[in-house]
């Protein structure tokens, strides 16, 4: 294929770990086709205060490439380790083309307990230019099709003599499927039976004689294969796929924990949260409950919007010491909904690029939010921190305090969802101030 620019490089969000019940292993793989990639090691080890060990886990892995009936192993020998520390780069295809073909194959050495495997990966594409007969069929110039394009599956295998077995297959479809599929994690069962629910898979518990002992089950691979029939529409267009691997100790564990799922870090502080956390002292975009005038028409209660003057408001009559739910959600398009109680309200905002937060304000009153959660992208937050805030006065000027939400740019980049309840006590002394009381969530 020919370019006309040099193709992008990537560093893809990094699953945070979730130091989940027992020891933990951790292994994480990179891959690109039509751009650099490699394979990296973020192996670690946790002890656990109910049992005495530790659990290690290392990752085999073999990776071919077929061009033309050329097929050439993209290891650097026939058949790499990861155990501690990177192991190089692995799999690197510059100028994939339709007929082309490959796969990795993963398999666990654990030491030295049972434990669940789990699987979890990301993918981001490229266009990387039009090339002028790319123009001819391809009218998204800011979306690479190279992903959706490349047939894919994943499945459970072994090696037999050298020739590989394929079992019971995992997910198919295309290859930004299969990666979407095991995004937000997926348990791997240790005698290889696809479709298991969360708990119901196997540990990984075949035990290995040697030196030392270690645990292994059954191996997962990866095949993938440009149809013959796919155009110019993949031309110059690059892709970049990570993988990453978690032993959790079985013991103590019934296989339902699911340590892909990101872990956002929370902390409280004093004051407004844009000023005292945002890199600019600002925010982008913002949502607002405030007690106004407490009345039907008038002055708004409910805001969501880039800014106070553009925002989208509608009214709300609050009661006083009642709790009620509230939801923001960005739909990861530039379109961003509050909800108070019921009552909704829309608006374009800019793209968020980092952190999150909720202010509370209380001027002769009580503003209280608790339960606070974290969706990002469909996959729970768990929370490393305070899940609540809340602001009290009674007596001159107001009490302002803020949670902040530790994320990033790539952690906002799509959608997500802040949800929670909220308390107002307004005192008998409270001046009706518009902006007195309320409670707002601030986006950087």
């Amino acid at each position: 294929m020919t370019r006309d620019t040099q193709p992008q490089l990537y560093s893809l969000s990094r699953r945070k770990m979730l130091a989940g019940l027992g020891a933990v292993g951790l292994a994480s793989a990179g891959a690109g086709l039509g751009t650099s990639a490699y394979f990296s090691d973020e192996e670690s080890f946790e002890n656990n205060t109910l049992t005495a060990g530790t659990l290690d886990l290392r990752v085999r892995y073999e990776a071919s490439y077929d061009s033309g009936g050329t097929v050439e192993n993209m290891a650097d020998e026939a058949m790499g380790t990861q155990d501690g520390s990177p192991a190089g780069m692995f799999y690197d295809l510059e100028d994939v083309k339709p007929g082309d073909s490959g796969h990795v194959e993963f398999c666990f050495d654990i030491v030295d307990n049972p434990a669940y495997m789990w699987a979890c990966g990301d993918l981001s594409q490229a266009e990387n230019g039009i090339t002028e007969p790319e123009s001819a069929v391809d009218d998204t110039p800011e979306l690479g099709e190279l992903g959706e394009s490349i047939v894919a599956r994943l499945a459970y295998c072994e090696e037999d003599d050298g020739e590989f077995v394929e079992g019971e297959e995992i997910v198919s479809g295309s290859l930004v499927d299969v990666i979407a599929a095991i995004s937000s994690g997926a348990a791997l069962d240790g005698d290889g039976v696809a479709g298991l629910a969360p708990g119901e898979q196997s540990p990984y518990d075949d035990v290995v004689e040697g030196e030392p002992d270690y645990i292994t089950g059954a191996c997962v691979c990866l095949f993938w294969e440009i149809p013959y029939e796919v155009g110019n529409e993949i031309q110059s267009d690059s892709l970049t796929m990570s993988f990453e691997f978690h032993a959790l100790q079985a013991r103590h564990n019934d296989g339902t924990t699911n340590p892909c799922a990101p872990t956002v870090t929370t902390r409280t502080g004093e004051g407004f949260a844009k000023v005292e956390e945002f890199s600019t002292g600002q925010e982008t975009s913002f949502a607002r409950g405030r007690f106004g005038d407490n009345g039907p028409s008038g002055s708004w209660e409910v805001a969501v919007g880039p800014d106070v003057g553009s925002a989208d408001t509608a009214n709300y009559v609050w009661t006083p010491g009642a709790t009620v739910p509230f939801s923001y959600t960005y739909d990861g398009s530039g379109n961003a909904s509050f909800t108070l109680d019921g009552v909704n309200v829309g608006s374009g905002i800019p793209a968020p690029s980092g952190k999150l937060a909720i202010t509370t304000k209380a001027d002769e009153a009580t503003v209280s939010v608790a339960n606070l959660a974290l969706d990002l992208d469909g996959v729970p937050a768990t929370l490393s921190g305070p899940d609540a805030i809340s602001a009290s006065n009674d007596g001159s000027g107001r009490e302002v305090t803020y949670l902040v939400f530790d994320t990033d740019a790539a952690d906002v980049a799509n959608a997500f969802t802040i949800s929670g309840d909220v308390t107002v006590d307004v005192q008998g002394d409270y001046s009706g101030s518009d902006e007195g009381v309320a409670f707002d969530i601030s986006v950087e």
